[in-house]
């Protein structure tokens, strides 16, 4: 332990030889002396740091997202030629399902350190990170110094998850109380509530993820390093459905990849028609759906147990209806008011149809529909 933190427990533990058992303040005392002798103030995971062993740890576990990877495998070269480097805290923003905290997961295994998984979600009490104070009945130190006491060590790799969704009210902003434990020039002396002591958090790795930036207030935005991943092409999805998806499924669904088959144009199809995300998880569910149609189908016949079931592009429609989405599609044929652009949207580019219809009146554009303000000035200008 630091000298500051023997200090203290000493000083403690000498009011605790004067004080009789059967007093208030002596289980207080007791628990906190406990919880400074628990936590691991200088206990370092060695890890051996092999970068293409850690590249491949990375690539197996995720297709593409080249850039977080890279970023993660400079970290490791520059650790393993400096002693002491402060962690970095790296911010993953990207829309659901497309990998942020599994990434974090994988990170660990690549760096061979423990993992801690914090989500943020819906926080609105500063004590969660900061820890009461040791006057309140029942205080505890704050979710972060709880994790370490856990894993037993000080270097590991903690996520905080969705770290947008914190709330704020009358009992405090944990988002400001987050800036001391995500800022490099302050974490080595991080201060608890609870504790009254400084503790070194510069070893940790952390990574924060996040669905949108402009819920992060600017301050924390500030202390981090920001990593967009911005989606997944349809070829990528394609190839996470082949090597890690349809696997993973056939595995919990009892199948085998000689049981049952995905043709090429059958994944095409549904990554088209039946679904419409940046990342994979609702590919993952209708991976699922089928798995699930020809498990049933193979424990009412037992004739087709051992019988290989081919999913294609044409049989596609029988295990999941319907198509839900017109995969850009536009008129064949040029229609007088109808007039075809193009839209980002956050789950991909769209193609538009946009009708007019003129009829007796006043000279006025009517606007219909939910139309930001661009589309509105560019509805105007166009009139003009």
């Amino acid at each position: 332990m630091p000298e500051q933190a023997v200090e203290k427990a000493l000083e403690e533990l000498k009011k605790l030889r004067t004080m009789p058992p059967n007093a208030g303040e002596y289980s207080v005392l007791l628990n906190y002396i406990d919880w400074i002798l628990a936590l691991p103030w200088n206990e370092l995971k060695e890890s051996e740091i092999d970068l293409t062993q850690a590249q491949k740890i990375l690539d197996d576990d995720h297709y593409g997202l080249e850039k977080p990877k890279q970023r993660i495998l400079e970290y490791l070269a520059v650790q393993s030629l400096v002693d002491k480097m402060r962690g970095p805290i790296l911010c993953l923003v990207g829309p659901p399902g497309v990998g942020k905290t599994s990434l974090a997961k994988s990170v660990a295994r690549a760096t061979g350190r423990e993992f801690i998984r914090l989500s943020l979600g819906g926080v609105r009490d500063e004590a969660e990170i900061r820890g009461h104070r040791r006057t309140y009945v029942g205080a505890m130190p704050g979710k972060i110094i709880q994790s370490l006491k856990r894993v037993k060590t000080n270097n590991p790799v903690f996520c905080l998850d969705e770290v947008d969704k914190m709330s704020m009210d009358f009992r405090g902003d944990p988002s400001s109380a987050l800036l001391e434990v995500l800022d490099p020039e302050q974490n080595y002396s991080f201060n608890d509530h609870y504790l009254d002591l400084d503790y070194d958090l510069s070893n940790i790795f952390f990574i924060t993820t996040a669905n949108y930036l402009h819920t992060i207030p600017l301050p924390l935005q500030d202390r981090m390093e920001i990593i967009k991943l911005p989606g997944y092409l349809e070829t990528e999805k394609n190839k996470i459905a082949r090597d890690f998806l349809c696997p993973k499924q056939f595995k919990f669904h009892g199948l085998t990849p000689e049981k049952v088959t995905f043709s090429e144009g059958a994944i095409t199809e549904i990554i088209r028609k039946y679904t419409r995300e940046a990342g994979v998880r609702n590919l993952e569910r209708e991976i699922a759906s089928i798995c699930r149609k020809v498990a049933k189908r193979q424990v009412e016949n037992s004739n087709q147990k051992n019988k290989k079931t081919s999913i294609t592009k044409t049989s596609i429609h029988s295990y999941l209806g319907v198509p839900k989405i017109r995969h850009g599609e536009r008129e064949d044929k040029p229609l007088v008011g109808v007039t075809t652009g193009l839209a980002w949207t956050e789950v991909g580019g769209e193609i538009l149809l946009v009708e007019v219809a003129i009829m007796p009146g006043t000279g006025k554009v009517e606007i219909t529909g939910k139309l930001g303000d661009v589309m509105q000035e560019s509805a105007r200008a166009a009139l003009s």
